[in-house]
């Protein structure tokens, strides 16, 4: 029913535009007042609770310039319910919100909904993840493929060049780990060819616990060999982290995730962990909204906006970046 209305939304959207070209989200430089959706991959992560925080923030800059935006929040619980998001979509498309903010958890399931909005004049700004797709504004995001380098190069350094070294990917489709995973995959046989990557093509799936299951089967079966991990995202190196400290082996081999969490905090100070990549959410949040304004202002905006990639490893894990990647002020703006 929902793909129905959007339908019967789009023949009529066709027959206003020949009325009225400019479209409903044309811009409209002097409007001061719009509705923008944001829309994460999922609501658990303490990730997307910073790009909410983030997208808090940025209506509220907005309104001290005397532009009234409202931030509709609203997503899937699981980062793994594609079907979800794409009724989410739908769902604003037929509110006929101005705009939407989305982070799509699968860069080509998520297009024609994306489409089929634009159609309708409302446009949309990509956040973390790419989308398979020319009919956005803008892409607000993390250099990934440049994170995963960090983390290839940090584990050559730790490992001296030499030793057996495993990937735990995250989920098909999802466009922002995969560049992570094969920028780390790349720079480590650029930089260091006498390390082995023995495994590179398992999956954690959406959550904590499934990565979990994932990691022990992974450490069973090579757990005596390795040398080194990577993960790229907060739940899969979550679980990883918890099958490590299951087996008392968190600490003896060189752990790199990425993302922000408490107990990623506490795992570096134990020497459980030796490092996390960290992406800025909170600022792309903010952005992601500002970018959004700016282009139903009317005001040339930039296709690709890098919101800042950092290493956080516990030698500069109390520096005053650091601490403001870590602990991002998520409480002050979601009362």
């Amino acid at each position: 029913m929902r793909r129905l209305a959007v339908a019967v939304a789009l023949v009529v959207a066709g027959a206003g535009l020949a009325c009225n070209p400019s479209g409903a989200g044309a811009p409209a430089a002097s409007k001061k007042s719009f509705k923008i959706a944001v829309i994460p991959k999922g609501l658990t992560h303490e990730f997307w609770k910073s790009i909410h925080a983030g997208a808090i923030k940025g209506a509220r800059d907005l309104k001290a310039e005397g532009i009234d935006v409202e931030v509709i929040w609203k997503g899937p619980i699981r980062e793994d319910d594609r079907e979800q998001q794409v009724q989410v979509v739908e769902g604003f498309t037929s509110q006929g919100v101005n705009g939407i903010v989305l982070a799509p958890l699968d860069d080509k399931a998520l297009v024609r909904p994306v489409e089929d909005a634009k159609k309708l004049g409302i446009p949309t700004v990509i956040i973390d993840s790419d989308l398979a797709s020319k009919e956005i504004v803008s892409f607000v995001a993390t250099d990934n493929f440049k994170g995963g380098e960090m983390a290839a190069e940090e584990m050559a350094r730790l490992l001296g060049g030499k030793g057996k070294v495993l990937l735990l990917r995250y989920q098909e489709g999802s466009a922002s780990t995969t560049a992570r995973e094969e920028g780390f995959v790349t720079k480590l046989k650029a930089v260091a060819p006498g390390l082995t990557l023995i495994s590179s093509d398992q999956y954690a799936g959406a959550t904590r616990d499934t990565a979990k299951r994932a990691s022990e089967n992974l450490l069973n079966r090579y757990g005596n060999d390795l040398a080194g991990i990577f993960c790229p995202n907060e739940s899969s190196a979550e679980g990883m982290l918890l099958a490590l400290q299951d087996i008392s082996k968190a600490g003896k081999i060189a752990f790199i995730g990425f993302d922000a969490s408490q107990s990623f905090i506490d795992a570096m100070k134990a020497g459980q962990m030796q490092g996390t990549v960290l992406q800025n959410p909170f600022k792309m949040g903010a952005l992601g909204v500002r970018t959004m304004v700016d282009h139903l202002l009317g005001k040339t905006v930039e296709k690709r906006v890098d919101t800042g990639v950092v290493l956080v490893t516990p030698k500069n894990l109390d520096d005053a970046g650091s601490r403001d990647l870590l602990k991002p002020p998520i409480d002050e703006y979601l009362k």
